[in-house]
């Protein structure tokens, strides 16, 4: 009876120590927690004006684009 006993213990120290399955799990839980921080940054503005991050960056660019457009080159 002893000798289960001390197998049993020996098998369940082994299974506590086991840590292989530990970095996958982590790994996917910072996947999710950037998931939800990235997907919080492009739908929510924290404006009242209903505009996105996206839109905001489309808007931004096309004003430099219209910027460069109308910039005259330098002569020197």
């Amino acid at each position: 009876m002893i000798k289960l006993y001390s197998q049993a213990m020996a098998f369940l120290a082994t299974y506590k120590n086991d840590e292989r399955g530990v970095t996958a799990i982590e790994y996917g839980l910072i996947a999710v927690a950037m998931a939800a921080m990235l997907s919080a940054v492009f739908v929510y503005t924290g404006t009242d004006t209903g505009v996105s991050l996206v839109d905001r960056l489309a808007g931004l660019f096309s004003n430099i684009a219209t910027d460069l457009a109308g910039a005259k080159p330098n002569d020197d």
